[in-house]
C-alpha cells in the first residue's frame, strides 16, 4: 500500500465518475451564461462617436451603476468560475486512475 499527495478514501475515488459528469454539466452551464451575457452587452466603440456626432455627457461617463458595468461584472466572475470548474476537473482527472 503506497500513500502519495493525490491519495483518496475509495468511496470518493469511486464516486469521481460522477462528480466529473456534474463539472461538466456545470461548466457547459456556465459556458452558455458567459455567452448570453456577452452576446447582450453593448459594444465598446469609444471612438465611434465623433463619426456620428454623438457626444459624452456626465450620464454616460458615470456607468458605475448602470447595466454595462453590471454586465461586465458578470462576465468576469463566470469567466472566473469557470476557470476554477475547469481546474477542480482536471486535477479529478490527476487523481483518479480509472478501475
Amino acid at each position: 500500500m503506497s500513500l502519495s499527495l493525490l491519495s483518496v478514501a475509495g468511496w470518493v475515488q469511486d464516486s469521481f465518475p460522477i462528480i466529473r459528469l456534474v463539472l461538466i454539466v456545470l461548466m457547459v452551464l456556465v459556458a452558455l451564461g458567459l455567452i448570453i451575457v456577452i452576446m447582450f452587452q453593448p459594444s465598446s466603440s469609444s471612438g465611434m462617436g465623433a463619426l456620428t456626432g454623438q457626444r459624452d455627457t456626465f450620464y454616460s461617463k458615470d456607468k458605475s451603476k448602470s447595466l454595462e458595468s453590471v454586465m461586465k461584472k458578470i462576465t468576469v466572475i463566470l469567466g472566473i468560475v469557470e476557470g476554477v470548474l475547469a481546474v477542480v476537473f482536471f486535477v479529478t482527472l490527476l487523481i483518479y486512475r480509472g478501475a
